[in-house]
Protein backbone atom coordinates (compact mmCIF):
# COMPACT_ATOMS: atom_id res chain seq x y z
CA UNK A 1 0.00 0.00 0.00
CA UNK A 2 1.24 3.46 -0.89
CA UNK A 3 -1.26 5.38 1.24
CA UNK A 4 -1.50 5.17 5.02
CA UNK A 5 -4.65 3.67 6.58
CA UNK A 6 -6.49 5.79 9.14
CA UNK A 7 -9.09 3.27 10.31
CA UNK A 8 -10.25 -0.32 9.76
CA UNK A 9 -13.97 -0.77 9.11
CA UNK A 10 -15.80 -4.09 9.60
CA UNK A 11 -19.30 -5.29 8.79
CA UNK A 12 -19.48 -8.30 11.11
CA UNK A 13 -22.57 -10.43 10.59
CA UNK A 14 -23.80 -13.76 11.86
CA UNK A 15 -22.00 -15.87 9.24
CA UNK A 16 -19.88 -13.44 7.20
CA UNK A 17 -17.34 -10.69 7.80
CA UNK A 18 -16.18 -7.88 5.53
CA UNK A 19 -13.23 -5.69 6.43
CA UNK A 20 -11.69 -2.62 4.80
CA UNK A 21 -8.69 -0.42 5.48
CA UNK A 22 -9.65 3.23 4.93
CA UNK A 23 -7.43 6.29 4.60
CA UNK A 24 -8.19 9.71 6.06
CA UNK A 25 -10.16 10.81 3.00
CA UNK A 26 -12.41 7.74 3.04
CA UNK A 27 -10.62 5.87 0.24
CA UNK A 28 -10.49 2.07 0.42
CA UNK A 29 -6.91 0.79 0.56
CA UNK A 30 -7.51 -2.93 1.17
CA UNK A 31 -10.42 -5.35 1.58
CA UNK A 32 -10.99 -8.84 2.97
CA UNK A 33 -14.05 -11.07 3.19
CA UNK A 34 -14.51 -14.35 5.00
CA UNK A 35 -16.76 -16.85 6.73
CA UNK A 36 -15.70 -15.50 10.11
CA UNK A 37 -19.07 -14.29 11.30
CA UNK A 38 -20.35 -14.28 14.85
CA UNK A 39 -20.84 -18.05 14.96
CA UNK A 40 -17.22 -18.75 14.03
CA UNK A 41 -15.75 -15.87 16.02
CA UNK A 42 -17.40 -17.10 19.22
CA UNK A 43 -15.30 -20.26 18.92
CA UNK A 44 -12.04 -18.73 17.67
CA UNK A 45 -12.26 -15.52 19.69
CA UNK A 46 -13.30 -12.17 18.25
CA UNK A 47 -9.92 -10.58 18.91
CA UNK A 48 -8.11 -13.47 17.18
CA UNK A 49 -10.32 -13.24 14.11
CA UNK A 50 -9.99 -9.47 13.92
CA UNK A 51 -6.22 -9.46 14.29
CA UNK A 52 -5.90 -12.21 11.70
CA UNK A 53 -7.70 -10.15 9.08
CA UNK A 54 -5.94 -6.91 10.00
CA UNK A 55 -2.56 -8.61 9.93
CA UNK A 56 -3.26 -10.05 6.48
CA UNK A 57 -3.97 -6.53 5.22
CA UNK A 58 -0.84 -5.10 6.81
CA UNK A 59 -2.66 -2.90 9.32
CA UNK A 60 -0.56 -1.15 11.99
CA UNK A 61 -0.95 -2.51 15.54
CA UNK A 62 -2.50 0.71 16.80
CA UNK A 63 -4.93 1.28 13.91
CA UNK A 64 -8.41 2.11 15.29
CA UNK A 65 -11.35 -0.10 14.30
CA UNK A 66 -15.04 0.66 13.75
CA UNK A 67 -17.47 -2.29 13.58
CA UNK A 68 -21.17 -2.71 12.85
CA UNK A 69 -23.44 -5.76 12.89
CA UNK A 70 -23.89 -8.82 15.05
CA UNK A 71 -20.50 -8.48 16.74
CA UNK A 72 -22.35 -5.94 18.88
CA UNK A 73 -25.19 -8.28 19.83
CA UNK A 74 -25.74 -9.95 23.18
CA UNK A 75 -24.08 -13.08 21.77
CA UNK A 76 -21.27 -11.08 20.17
CA UNK A 77 -17.98 -9.56 21.27
CA UNK A 78 -19.54 -6.72 23.25
CA UNK A 79 -23.21 -5.83 23.52
CA UNK A 80 -23.56 -2.33 22.12
CA UNK A 81 -26.77 -1.06 23.77
CA UNK A 82 -29.71 -0.34 21.47
CA UNK A 83 -30.59 3.25 20.67
CA UNK A 84 -34.32 3.85 20.98
CA UNK A 85 -36.04 5.36 17.95
CA UNK A 86 -36.83 8.02 16.96
CA UNK A 87 -33.15 8.96 16.76
CA UNK A 88 -30.95 10.98 14.35
CA UNK A 89 -28.61 8.84 12.26
CA UNK A 90 -25.57 10.85 13.30
CA UNK A 91 -26.33 10.38 17.00
CA UNK A 92 -26.77 6.63 16.47
CA UNK A 93 -23.38 6.26 14.82
CA UNK A 94 -21.70 8.53 17.35
CA UNK A 95 -22.77 6.30 20.22
CA UNK A 96 -20.46 3.43 19.33
CA UNK A 97 -19.43 1.30 22.34
CA UNK A 98 -15.72 0.85 23.01
CA UNK A 99 -14.31 -2.65 23.55
CA UNK A 100 -12.37 -2.43 26.83
CA UNK A 101 -8.82 -3.54 27.62
CA UNK A 102 -7.50 -3.45 24.05
CA UNK A 103 -4.40 -1.80 22.63
CA UNK A 104 -6.46 -0.64 19.69
CA UNK A 105 -9.39 1.77 19.87
CA UNK A 106 -12.14 -0.68 18.84
CA UNK A 107 -15.74 0.56 18.74
CA UNK A 108 -19.01 -1.11 17.79
CA UNK A 109 -21.96 0.81 16.37
CA UNK A 110 -25.18 0.28 18.39
CA UNK A 111 -28.32 -1.25 16.94
CA UNK A 112 -31.79 0.28 17.04
CA UNK A 113 -34.77 -0.59 19.22
CA UNK A 114 -38.41 0.24 18.56
CA UNK A 115 -40.06 -0.04 21.95
CA UNK A 116 -43.72 0.27 20.91
CA UNK A 117 -46.00 -2.01 22.91
CA UNK A 118 -47.79 -3.28 19.79
CA UNK A 119 -44.77 -3.28 17.47
CA UNK A 120 -41.50 -4.07 19.30
CA UNK A 121 -38.57 -4.48 16.93
CA UNK A 122 -34.77 -4.38 16.74
CA UNK A 123 -32.04 -4.14 14.11
CA UNK A 124 -28.25 -4.36 13.96
CA UNK A 125 -26.17 -3.43 10.94
CA UNK A 126 -28.97 -1.92 8.87
CA UNK A 127 -28.64 1.40 10.72
CA UNK A 128 -25.13 1.73 9.28
CA UNK A 129 -26.36 0.97 5.76
CA UNK A 130 -29.01 3.67 6.18
CA UNK A 131 -26.39 6.20 7.22
CA UNK A 132 -24.39 5.42 4.06
CA UNK A 133 -27.32 5.34 1.64
CA UNK A 134 -27.20 9.04 0.78
CA UNK A 135 -30.73 9.82 1.99
CA UNK A 136 -31.63 13.52 1.70
CA UNK A 137 -31.36 15.39 5.00
CA UNK A 138 -34.91 16.73 4.72
CA UNK A 139 -38.26 15.07 4.13
CA UNK A 140 -39.76 11.63 4.70
CA UNK A 141 -38.09 8.64 3.07
CA UNK A 142 -39.02 4.95 3.08
CA UNK A 143 -36.16 2.44 2.77
CA UNK A 144 -36.50 -1.24 1.89
CA UNK A 145 -33.60 -3.43 3.02
CA UNK A 146 -34.05 -7.05 1.85
CA UNK A 147 -32.43 -10.00 3.56
CA UNK A 148 -33.06 -12.94 5.83
CA UNK A 149 -34.99 -10.47 7.98
CA UNK A 150 -36.03 -7.67 5.63
CA UNK A 151 -36.32 -4.21 7.16
CA UNK A 152 -38.55 -1.34 6.08
CA UNK A 153 -37.47 1.92 7.67
CA UNK A 154 -39.04 5.37 7.81
CA UNK A 155 -36.49 8.20 7.97
CA UNK A 156 -37.77 11.72 8.60
CA UNK A 157 -35.45 14.75 8.40
CA UNK A 158 -32.37 12.60 8.98
CA UNK A 159 -33.77 10.63 11.90
CA UNK A 160 -35.05 7.04 12.02
CA UNK A 161 -38.71 7.44 12.94
CA UNK A 162 -39.71 3.78 12.93
CA UNK A 163 -39.20 0.43 11.23
CA UNK A 164 -40.57 -3.06 10.77
CA UNK A 165 -39.13 -6.51 10.09
CA UNK A 166 -40.44 -9.05 7.59
CA UNK A 167 -38.53 -12.39 7.92
CA UNK A 168 -39.02 -13.14 4.23
CA UNK A 169 -35.71 -14.88 3.60
CA UNK A 170 -36.04 -17.02 6.70
CA UNK A 171 -39.61 -17.99 5.80
CA UNK A 172 -38.43 -19.11 2.36
CA UNK A 173 -35.73 -21.29 3.92
CA UNK A 174 -38.00 -22.78 6.57
CA UNK A 175 -40.83 -23.54 4.14
CA UNK A 176 -38.44 -24.98 1.55
CA UNK A 177 -36.76 -27.29 4.06
CA UNK A 178 -39.36 -28.09 6.71
CA UNK A 179 -42.82 -27.94 5.15
CA UNK A 180 -44.79 -29.91 2.57
CA UNK A 181 -43.28 -27.59 -0.03
CA UNK A 182 -39.91 -29.33 0.28
CA UNK A 183 -41.35 -32.01 -2.01
CA UNK A 184 -42.08 -29.34 -4.62
CA UNK A 185 -38.82 -27.37 -4.42
CA UNK A 186 -36.43 -30.30 -4.10
CA UNK A 187 -33.41 -30.79 -1.85
CA UNK A 188 -31.71 -27.58 -3.00
CA UNK A 189 -34.08 -24.85 -4.23
CA UNK A 190 -33.03 -23.43 -7.58
CA UNK A 191 -31.87 -19.80 -7.81
CA UNK A 192 -34.72 -17.49 -8.80
CA UNK A 193 -34.35 -15.00 -11.66
CA UNK A 194 -36.26 -11.72 -11.64
CA UNK A 195 -37.56 -12.34 -15.16
CA UNK A 196 -38.96 -15.78 -14.33
CA UNK A 197 -42.66 -15.61 -15.33
CA UNK A 198 -43.69 -17.70 -12.32
CA UNK A 199 -41.94 -15.28 -9.96
CA UNK A 200 -43.76 -12.37 -11.54
CA UNK A 201 -47.16 -14.09 -11.63
CA UNK A 202 -47.09 -15.15 -8.00
CA UNK A 203 -45.72 -11.81 -6.89
CA UNK A 204 -48.64 -10.09 -8.64
CA UNK A 205 -51.06 -12.47 -6.92
CA UNK A 206 -49.76 -11.50 -3.50
CA UNK A 207 -49.76 -7.80 -4.38
CA UNK A 208 -53.27 -7.98 -5.81
CA UNK A 209 -54.71 -9.49 -2.66
CA UNK A 210 -52.97 -7.25 -0.15
CA UNK A 211 -50.28 -9.68 0.92
CA UNK A 212 -52.42 -12.73 1.70
CA UNK A 213 -49.88 -15.52 1.26
CA UNK A 214 -50.81 -18.31 3.69
CA UNK A 215 -53.91 -19.26 1.74
CA UNK A 216 -51.81 -19.72 -1.42
CA UNK A 217 -48.83 -21.65 -0.09
CA UNK A 218 -50.38 -25.07 -0.53
CA UNK A 219 -51.35 -24.15 -4.10
CA UNK A 220 -47.65 -24.44 -5.00
CA UNK A 221 -47.72 -28.07 -3.91
CA UNK A 222 -51.02 -28.67 -5.71
CA UNK A 223 -49.67 -27.12 -8.91
CA UNK A 224 -46.83 -29.64 -8.87
CA UNK A 225 -49.25 -32.53 -8.54
CA UNK A 226 -51.91 -31.32 -10.95
CA UNK A 227 -50.17 -28.99 -13.41
CA UNK A 228 -46.65 -30.48 -13.59
CA UNK A 229 -45.04 -27.42 -11.98
CA UNK A 230 -41.28 -27.99 -12.07
CA UNK A 231 -39.12 -27.61 -8.95
CA UNK A 232 -37.23 -24.57 -10.26
CA UNK A 233 -40.51 -22.84 -11.05
CA UNK A 234 -41.95 -23.83 -7.66
CA UNK A 235 -39.04 -21.95 -6.04
CA UNK A 236 -39.87 -18.92 -8.18
CA UNK A 237 -43.54 -19.15 -7.13
CA UNK A 238 -42.63 -19.22 -3.44
CA UNK A 239 -40.15 -16.36 -3.78
CA UNK A 240 -42.62 -14.20 -5.70
CA UNK A 241 -45.40 -14.94 -3.25
CA UNK A 242 -43.35 -14.06 -0.16
CA UNK A 243 -41.71 -10.94 -1.61
CA UNK A 244 -44.99 -9.69 -3.01
CA UNK A 245 -46.65 -10.29 0.34
CA UNK A 246 -43.90 -8.37 2.13
CA UNK A 247 -44.22 -5.36 -0.18
CA UNK A 248 -48.01 -5.32 0.06
CA UNK A 249 -47.87 -5.50 3.84
CA UNK A 250 -45.21 -2.77 4.14
CA UNK A 251 -47.10 -0.50 1.76
CA UNK A 252 -50.25 -0.95 3.82
CA UNK A 253 -48.36 -0.06 7.02
CA UNK A 254 -46.24 2.85 5.81
CA UNK A 255 -47.82 4.13 2.60
CA UNK A 256 -45.50 5.36 -0.13
CA UNK A 257 -45.47 9.15 0.07
CA UNK A 258 -44.04 11.36 -2.65
CA UNK A 259 -40.43 10.19 -2.56
CA UNK A 260 -39.28 6.95 -4.26
CA UNK A 261 -38.76 3.86 -2.14
CA UNK A 262 -35.03 3.58 -1.46
CA UNK A 263 -34.02 -0.04 -2.10
CA UNK A 264 -30.77 -0.83 -0.29
CA UNK A 265 -29.72 -4.20 -1.68
CA UNK A 266 -27.10 -6.03 -3.70
CA UNK A 267 -26.75 -9.23 -5.68
CA UNK A 268 -29.68 -11.39 -6.71
CA UNK A 269 -31.97 -9.93 -4.04
CA UNK A 270 -31.61 -6.48 -5.56
CA UNK A 271 -32.92 -7.75 -8.90
CA UNK A 272 -35.85 -9.62 -7.34
CA UNK A 273 -36.96 -6.66 -5.23
CA UNK A 274 -36.51 -4.20 -8.09
CA UNK A 275 -38.82 -6.31 -10.23
CA UNK A 276 -41.36 -6.74 -7.42
CA UNK A 277 -41.43 -3.03 -6.55
CA UNK A 278 -42.01 -2.17 -10.22
CA UNK A 279 -44.85 -4.71 -10.34
CA UNK A 280 -46.29 -2.96 -7.29
CA UNK A 281 -46.28 0.32 -9.23
CA UNK A 282 -43.77 1.99 -6.91
CA UNK A 283 -41.05 4.43 -7.88
CA UNK A 284 -37.68 3.38 -6.52
CA UNK A 285 -34.05 4.35 -6.18
CA UNK A 286 -31.54 1.53 -5.72
CA UNK A 287 -28.46 1.82 -3.51
CA UNK A 288 -25.84 -0.94 -3.42
CA UNK A 289 -25.89 -2.42 0.10
CA UNK A 290 -22.15 -3.19 0.15
CA UNK A 291 -21.27 0.38 -0.76
CA UNK A 292 -23.82 1.75 1.72
CA UNK A 293 -22.49 -0.16 4.72
CA UNK A 294 -18.92 0.85 3.92
CA UNK A 295 -19.92 4.50 3.57
CA UNK A 296 -21.87 4.26 6.82
CA UNK A 297 -18.87 2.82 8.64
CA UNK A 298 -16.71 5.68 7.35
CA UNK A 299 -19.28 8.13 8.68
CA UNK A 300 -19.31 6.29 12.01
CA UNK A 301 -15.52 6.62 12.16
CA UNK A 302 -15.93 10.35 11.66
CA UNK A 303 -18.68 10.65 14.25
CA UNK A 304 -16.42 8.91 16.77
CA UNK A 305 -13.39 11.07 16.00
CA UNK A 306 -11.36 8.27 14.41
CA UNK A 307 -10.84 10.17 11.17
CA UNK A 308 -11.35 13.84 10.40
CA UNK A 309 -14.56 15.07 8.87
CA UNK A 310 -13.93 16.27 5.33
CA UNK A 311 -17.48 16.77 4.10
CA UNK A 312 -19.84 14.33 2.44
CA UNK A 313 -19.82 10.59 2.86
CA UNK A 314 -17.14 8.79 0.88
Amino acid sequence: MNAVPAVAALDWGTTRLRAWLIDGSGKVLAERRGDDGLLTAREKGFSNVLEGHLGAMGAPETLPVIICGMAGSRQGWLEAPYVTVPAPLGAILGGAARVPDRKRDIRIVPGLAQRLTDAPDVMRGEETQLAGAGLPAKGRHLACMPGTHSKWVVVEDGAVAGFGTWPTGELFSVLAAHSILKHSLGEQPAPVAADNPFFRQWCERALGEGGDVTSKLFAIRAAGLLQDLKSQDAAACLSGLLIGGEIASARRRYGTGDAPVVLIASGALAGLYQAALVLAGLDLRTVDADEAVRAGLIEAARENGMIARTGALA
